[in-house]
């Protein structure tokens, strides 16, 4: 199978501004999910100590983890030449050249073999994923990784082989793209079960119900983690009934059977995804929590704004620890020379480590001024009440702002770092053992297209979701991120599409070229649900989930949906085999290929 890569198109491109300070200070303002890196990389390129350069990130217009390591390069050649010519300097590529000079999502060509039985259970599964990289590594050592972290999807493999070949190629250097090279994994474990389905003649949901992993067996991954918080089935089962899978499937079979130009697909498709860094030492956060005298709170953690809503998702932590008006928060720009030693936001991490550490200074604050009004009120210290802008105990009570007055008039401590590290996680990638994910979460999705055979163009009628987020930290925000996830998946695999020369050079580089999803490309009907019975069975902030990255993979069903109905040309007797990104073109060519196919067989 081959899959396409993906540009991130974000809507502001890389971007640094580097402004010399004295002595060998610098001070660099970057569009970077990654300001630790950054800031390594301006000391080393610099010759200075890391203290000497500080990096701010106040906020992004986008990444998607295109800006995890490709911002470094921009903030190099500003740096050097703001030092040299002592004076500010700007490095902003244009679109064109972007596109042209940063990294993508890799594009992979995925092979298998599979053993399953005559009920269609697979008994062993053996994967090689080829990647291209690219003239450098980057990240594609972890991507790759990931990528076999993932080949499993939510199926159990009773024997399983899984082999990464990272390429070396002449062409642009590829990156971390939402995901991180799982999405690949998941998509060519898909094609596994839809090969078994062809092959035993029955419904692919069948299918991945049967192969789905056990809840007290048949539940150790490839990689040797138990999983131990599988709600797979309960989820798919839910979204069968509510999506109307059954009824809608005999309805369109019924359809294909009457209309011979306009075909019609559907298909749902699961999705498990392991939360964590593989890097261990990347799970870790710091916070800085500032309450000022009049009750105001300034709060600067590690994780960086991309519009994703990760610093609301903390101020609202803090407001919850405190029990005060989200209004009393403010958030700060990211910066190196608060909180040092940042982790890249990323991994889908960033509101679980950042709002744990958040919560970590929150309380060591509280217990600072819960200890003064205990004494100063001659009360026990757990008696202490945070609650509706008030601090209270029995029949004593003041407001927020009057008890961080009192306790700044006693020499009270109203500021502290905070800091978390994941627990559990450890990975030994020589070995290929480990427990490299805290927790895993879960998601599936039905999706209904229609396909003209005639021209191969095509329209997704119908999406119904149900995703996993655990306790939601903010139901509006996870909705967003998964319906922005989902429609920039569709996009990758459906219109998206990158085009080399025989010299290596990108030619899709701008808009007028390469086709990202516009409004009028989004489901007619777009259902998404939160799974609102789902607790995070680990102790995360408040049992929520991650939300970033998951949801990107719903989008497989669409691509299941469209070889669903190009299936239908052949009567479903042959896997239609259908390639990423599966453009309007690539769909009528699987259609014509499918229709000789049938043609010479009935001739036979």
């Amino acid at each position: 199978m081959e899959i396409g890569g993906q540009d991130h198109f974000y809507l502001e491109g890389h971007i640094a501004l580097a402004i010399p300070g004295e002595d060998r200070d610098v001070t660099v303002y970057s569009s970077t999910q990654h300001p630790t890196e950054v800031q390594h990389m301006v000391s080393h390129a610099l010759g200075v100590p890391s203290h000497a350069v500080t990096v701010e990130v106040r906020r992004m217009g986008g990444a998607f983890g295109g800006k995890e390591t490709q911002g470094n390069l921009f903030a190099c050649i500003a740096a050097i030449a703001a030092k040299k010519l002592g004076r500010a300097v700007k490095c902003r590529p244009d679109r064109d050249e972007d596109m042209i000079a940063t990294g993508k999502r890799h594009d992979f060509v995925a092979d298998y073999d599979i053993g399953f039985d005559a009920d269609g259970r697979i008994l062993a599964a053996d994967f090689v994923l080829a990647a291209r990289c690219g003239f450098s590594s980057d990240l594609s050592g972890p991507v790759t990784d990931r990528a076999l972290f993932h080949c499993d999807n939510a199926y159990f493999y009773p024997a399983v082989r899984a082999v990464s070949e990272p390429l070396r190629t002449h062409t642009v250097s590829n990156t971390a793209f939402r995901g991180f090279g799982g999405p690949q994994g998941v998509l060519a474990a898909e094609r596994v079960i839809e090969e078994i389905a062809f092959a035993t003649g029955r419904d692919a949901l069948d299918i991945r119900k049967l192969n789905f992993y056990g809840v007290s067996d048949r539940n150790v991954a490839p990689y040797h983690q138990t999983i131990e918080d599988n709600i797979i089935g309960q989820l798919v089962e839910q979204l069968e009934v509510s999506s109307d899978y059954r009824a809608r499937r005999v309805e369109i079979r019924d359809w294909n059977a009457r209309n011979r130009i306009v075909k019609r697909g559907l298909a749902l498709t699961p999705v498990k995804f392991g939360i964590s860094f593989t890097a261990s030492w990347f799970n870790q956060a710091g916070a800085l929590v500032l309450v000022y005298a009049d009750g105001s709170v300034q709060i600067n953690h590690g994780g960086t704004e991309m519009g994703q809503g990760l610093h609301q998702k903390i101020a609202q932590i803090v407001a919850n620890e405190f029990q005060i008006d989200v209004g009393r928060i403010r958030i700060t720009a990211t910066n190196t020379g608060k909180v040092p030693n940042t982790s890249a936001t990323a991994a889908s991490s960033g509101a679980d480590l950042n709002g744990m550490a958040a919560v970590d200074a929150c309380r060591k604050i509280k217990l600072a001024m819960s200890e003064f009004l205990a004494a100063h009120w001659k009360v026990s210290t757990d008696s202490i009440v945070f609650d509706r802008n008030r601090v209270t105990s029995g029949a004593h009570s003041m407001s927020f702002s009057q008890a961080t007055q009192a306790a700044y008039m006693a020499r009270v401590p109203l500021s502290a770092t905070g800091f978390y590290k994941t627990p559990k996680i450890h990975w030994d990638r020589a070995s290929g053992r480990g427990h490299p994910f805290y927790y895993f979460s879960y998601g599936a999705a039905v999706a209904e297209t229609s396909v003209d055979t005639l021209t191969g163009e095509y329209r997704v009628e119908r999406v119904d979701i149900l995703h996993d987020v655990g306790r939601s930290l903010n139901p509006a925000l996870d909705r967003g991120q998964i319906e922005g996830g989902f429609v920039q998946g569709q996009g990758w695999l459906t219109t998206e599409e990158l085009w080399w020369d025989d010299k290596g050079r990108l030619r899709t580089h701008a808009p007028s070229t390469y086709k990202i999803p516009v409004a009028s490309d989004r489901p007619r009907i777009f259902n998404v649900e939160l799974a609102d019975w789902s607790e995070n069975r680990e102790p995360t902030v408040y049992r929520s989930k991650a939300v970033g990255e998951p949801p990107l993979m719903l989008a497989i069903t669409v691509l299941h949906a469209l070889s669903d109905a190009v299936a239908s040309v052949a009567d479903h007797k042959i896997c239609p085999r259908l390639d990423a990104p599966a453009t309007p073109e690539r769909v009528l060519f699987a259609i014509e290929r499918l229709r000789a196919m049938s043609n010479a067989g009935a001739a036979a």
